[in-house]
């Protein structure tokens, strides 16, 4: 039983018989700095049951617990709260069931429980992964890992947008101007070349534009009649009708884009169990539009196109299927939700890592399935999340002047690099563990950065404020790890065994304090879908551990068992910094 449960069913007896009533639950909340104590009682919910002076309540209470509850050693009250001291005795035994048990905080899925499904990266295969991309990886993957680490089984997959007029613009202009180029010709990676092409188009689509307009044309005319785009729309009529040419150019610069995209998720660590592609999922939702037509659910319009009325839920009518009878993208999520429950028989909701410009196409979506009457329609999740930003402002794609993922990691790395030589504490590393070493603490930087800001909000990205090696980045906490395993590694003693303290420093006691949280967190970054609530609890952790080590002596202390405990507690802190990381993607460094 965790501190809070023990002191919920206390209390709860305490107030049945010190005021003959029943509460249902007990409001806790950590106890401010100010004030004497561990863990904080708030009073006033009780006042809508028990009449009277909340201070003159809150002693009755605490006198009873100090009287009848081995773990509560004091209290004080201020105005409507109860501050609790918690024994010394209560943390030590916390701190004995813990320390050897290696996933502390992690939760194992029980056998029949229902997988979730998590959707990430999800990108269009014309352009190479850019910062936006990064974000949502590492929002994605992050997390499907604390979801996994909460007790759930999961599947991490992506839908690759493989078709439409965005692929044809770089097979057009792989074809007008490529020469015959490809990944090996030119020593540039798969989707770097392709997104040159995407870039070389819009570029003579632009210029397209500028003369029928100097020709008099208005702008829209001059976009609608440009040779480009037309050009682009007889190229994407040819794949649809199964062209042998166009779909052999198509298969062959897709196959470059998809190597390109494995090496970066190779070297961001992020990965997939399964991959849908838009080419054979773009005609799936089209038999479930009948269905709902026949259910009632649908509605056709005179010219034939079918749509769906969700005024009566404070939307809007929405087409699922045009006139012609081609699909919308919102038949083809309809259509793709369905297969990957045909697919996973076992997944009982899904997760849609997608920006928040999408949020209200997945209110929809969601309304459609619950509508159509999908059990699992109940527990879909949009992980909407804020665009990123670079101090130099936005990015874009169409002219060449985006973020790309693999320069941006590779800055990183550079930027860890030098940093590191600057501090001069890398004697006795070889060149391969010095890259090795900047690679962790590059990235570490950038996904602890991007993580730690709650995904809702929109973000600025600062790449050289996250290499800090102070405050609340990824190097800090990295620094600290390795600060920790420096100590183990200098502990000539076997601090593996049991040991008996009868009181604890007041630094141990704040540390043990931070640890006992870890479990709470897991489940509340699950439920809340927010990898920020394990970064930020993880510089808490570290914080508290700095504090405790520049205010005791670990291997200095004279006494063995004192000694031993204080190894065994950073160790623990050591081992659960990593298990926080692991869930964030983030790799600790032994040595710094």
């Amino acid at each position: 039983m965790t501190l809070q449960q023990i002191l919920t069913e206390k209390i709860q007896i305490a107030v049945q018989q010190l005021f003959e009533v029943s509460l249902d639950k007990v409001e806790f909340q950590a106890t401010r700095r100010e004030f004497e104590g561990d863990i904080t009682v708030v009073v006033f919910p009780l006042l809508k049951l028990v009449k009277g002076n909340p201070v003159a309540i809150g002693t009755q209470i605490g006198d009873y617990l100090v009287a009848n509850v081995s773990e509560v050693e004091k209290f004080n009250v201020v105005q409507g709260f109860f501050n609790l001291v918690i024994s010394d005795a209560y943390y030590l035994n916390f701190f004995n069931e813990i320390r050897t048990i290696a996933q502390f905080g992690f939760v194992t899925p029980k056998e029949g429980d229902k997988a979730i499904m998590v959707e990430y990266s999800s990108p269009n295969t014309n352009k190479p992964l850019h910062l936006g991309h990064i974000r949502n990886n590492l929002l994605g993957y992050s997390v499907a890992e604390i979801l996994k680490a909460s007790g759930k089984k999961v599947y991490k997959t992506q839908i690759i947008n493989d078709r439409g007029i965005h692929i044809c613009k770089s097979m057009l202009a792989w074809k007008k101007y490529g020469e015959g180029q490809t990944p090996e010709s030119t020593g540039l990676k798969g989707d770097k070349l392709v997104g040159n092409f995407y870039v070389a188009f819009d570029k003579q689509y632009k210029n397209e534009i500028n003369v029928l307009i100097a020709q008099g044309k208005s702008e829209e005319e001059a976009k609608k009649f440009a040779p480009s785009i037309l050009e682009a729309q007889e190229m994407l009529r040819k794949w649809e009708a199964g062209d042998a040419e166009v779909v052999a150019l198509w298969k062959k610069m897709n196959q470059w884009v998809y190597e390109g995209f494995e090496q970066t998720y190779k070297n961001l660590g992020v990965d997939f169990d399964s991959y849908y592609y838009e080419s054979n999922t773009y005609l799936l939702g089209k038999e479930v539009v009948q269905f709902g037509l026949e259910k009632g659910i649908f509605e056709k319009d005179p010219d034939g196109s079918v749509w769906i009325d969700l005024t009566a839920e404070g939307l809007d009518r929405k087409i699922v299927l045009r006139s012609d009878g081609t699909a919308v993208y919102m038949t083809q999520d309809i259509g793709t939700a369905i297969q990957r429950v045909k697919d996973n028989p076992d997944v009982g909701g899904m997760v849609y890592t997608v920006g928040n410009e999408q949020d209200y196409h997945f209110k929809v979506l969601f309304l459609i399935l619950k509508k159509l009457g999908f059990d699992w329609a109940e527990s879909l999740y949009h992980l909407s999340y804020g665009m990123v930003e670079l101090p130099s402002g936005k990015m874009k794609s169409r002219e060449g002047t985006v973020v790309d993922a693999d320069d941006l990691m590779a800055e990183m790395t550079l930027t860890a690099k030098n940093i590191s030589e600057e501090l001069g504490k890398l004697d006795g590393y070889s060149e391969g563990e010095k890259s090795e070493l900047y690679k962790t603490i590059g990235l570490g930087a950038l996904k602890y950065y991007m993580l730690k800001v709650d995904p809702k909000k929109t973000m600025m990205f600062n790449p050289e404020e996250s290499v800090d090696f102070n405050g609340n980045t990824g190097p800090f906490i990295q620094y600290t790890y390795a600060r920790i395993q420096s100590i183990l590694r200098k502990a000539d003693f076997d601090y593996a065994q049991n040991v008996t303290i009868d009181s604890l420093h007041e630094k141990e006691k704040e540390l043990l304090k931070q640890l006992a949280l870890f479990p709470e967190v897991i489940q509340n970054a699950a439920s809340n879908h927010s990898p920020a609530l394990v970064a930020n609890y993880t510089y808490e952790l570290v914080k508290e551990f700095n504090s405790f080590y520049q205010n005791v002596s670990i291997l200095g202390e004279e006494l063995q068992d004192k000694k031993i405990f204080r190894v065994q507690l950073a160790k623990k802190v050591g081992d659960t910094i990593a298990l926080a990381f692991k869930v964030l993607g983030i790799q600790v460094p032994e040595r710094m």
